[in-house]
């Protein structure tokens, strides 16, 4: 394996500026999707729909966001990441204006909600893969476990603060305005993105970071004519599969989770959006303990990390549905356990790994088809679990649940078992 060269100061210095950036980026953009979960039942009312007809409009979002990252990763091949996520940010920012708007049209807003929330979803899609091709450029394989666990925790953070900040605004000024907020954070985000952020060392005169590659065995290929690894692109792919069952269970929970709270335990929206962030309270030290534990034990590999969460995260989701449903507190101490076993193989699997697996040059291409592949879960949980909850209860709701967080567990079983052969570079 090839040295690699040290950093100089300004390399160092840019590299801190495009981590504040990126974490900034990421962060901002949930504030501008997790309004919606908080105000639920709010929306719900002034809508005049019911359960299943509120999982349509989320729906709408998930299916747009699933179909944009794969457009996110090929576009992020062909234009600057920067105008990439410039844009997304601010369409964005423009979608949850609009959100405050149509939810004061009352039932007639229905239509107007839906055509937003799938504009939502395109803009939404561009926020990963364009942070993660940034990310690429500026880190090395040897550090980027560790690194990107710190930096992936922008999306529990940032899912905490927006939450909490959603759930203030409702509070004190309304629906509307836990939209409206969101869209004011946006901008301030937009501007510091604006001034800090740069593509790679190239676009300020400073030589690119270079990857110590490691030498063939056997005299195999470096890479396939296509620019892939060997293998590399079937990876991707069932990285993908395993990360569908991550996110089902995600979206799922942030999406449901405040509602499920406000009824079954009889709080108010506000006490509600607060007691769902703790998912992603005790997430966030899950995605630092991954990050570093495959880097520190593990030596680059993440697999085998993943798959120890996932089935400890089995357990969890059990323990949701036979424990969870029976008092407040006992809920909150599910959705941590899930949170913590659950947070760390996602921020794995289409973070750090997809650097990983897609390398520095195709990074953004991989990790829109991993979360691309992933995303199908969020768009399917929100029906299904929209009609269980309607028609069978919330018991047929966590029992699913269990369900697929065995599937996340096999298929990451699947990925660990390939990495021992030597078959992935995840």
């Amino acid at each position: 394996m090839t040295a690699a060269a040290p950093l100089s100061p300004e390399q160092r210095l840019w590299r801190v500026r495009i981590l504040t950036a990126t974490w900034l980026s990421y962060a901002g953009y949930y504030f501008c999707r997790k309004a919606f979960g908080i105000v639920k039942a709010p929306i719900k009312a002034a809508l005049a729909v019911d359960d299943y007809q509120l999982a349509h409009l989320f729906t709408a979002y998930l299916v747009a966001y699933m179909l944009g990252q794969f457009l996110a990763g090929w576009w992020g091949t062909k234009v600057a990441t920067r105008r990439l996520l410039l844009t997304g940010m601010a369409l964005t920012a423009a979608c949850n204006v609009a959100f405050g708007l149509a939810h004061g049209l009352g039932p007639a807003g229905y239509w107007a909600f839906f055509g937003f929330m799938i504009a939502n979803g395109f803009a939404q899609a561009t926020g990963w893969p364009g942070n993660i091709g940034t990310l690429a450029q500026w880190f090395r394989r040897e550090e980027r476990g560790t690194v990107m666990g710190f930096w992936a925790t922008c999306y529990q953070l940032g899912s905490i603060a927006a939450k909490a900040f959603a759930a203030f605004m409702v509070g004190c000024l309304g629906v509307a305005w836990s939209f409206w907020g969101a869209s004011l954070v946006m901008v301030g985000v937009w501007i510091t993105f604006f001034l800090l952020q740069r593509d790679q060392p190239e676009d300020v005169g400073l030589p690119a970071i270079i990857e110590p590659a490691p030498a063939p065995a056997g005299g195999a290929p470096a890479a396939a004519p296509d620019g892939w690894a060997p293998g590399a692109l079937r990876t991707v792919v069932v990285m993908g599969l395993a990360y569908f069952s991550f996110k089902f269970l995600r979206y799922g929970l942030d999406s449901w989770a405040p509602m499920v709270i406000e009824e079954r335990f009889a709080t108010d929206t506000s006490t509600a959006g607060y007691v769902s962030t703790v998912f992603d309270w005790v997430g966030f030290t899950g995605v630092i303990a991954a990050g570093w534990a495959s880097d520190r034990f593990f030596g680059g590999r993440r697999s085998p990390v993943a798959f120890a969460m996932a089935l400890a995260m089995v357990g969890s989701a059990a323990w949701l549905w036979v424990a969870g449903l029976d008092s407040l507190p006992a809920f909150a101490v599910g959705i941590g356990l899930v949170g913590f076993t659950l947070f760390g193989p996602d921020s794995l699997l289409v973070g750090v790994g997809a650097i990983d697996v897609g390398d520095r040059r195709r990074a953004v291409l991989a990790a829109g088809i991993v979360n691309g592949v992933g995303s199908a879960g969020p768009a399917l949980q929100e029906e299904i679990i929209g009609y269980l909850k309607a028609y069978h209860g919330l018991e047929a709701v966590f029992g699913l649940l269990v369900a697929v967080a065995a599937l996340g567990a096999a298929v990451t079983g699947l990925l660990w078992a390939w990495g021992r052969a030597g078959r992935s570079a995840f």
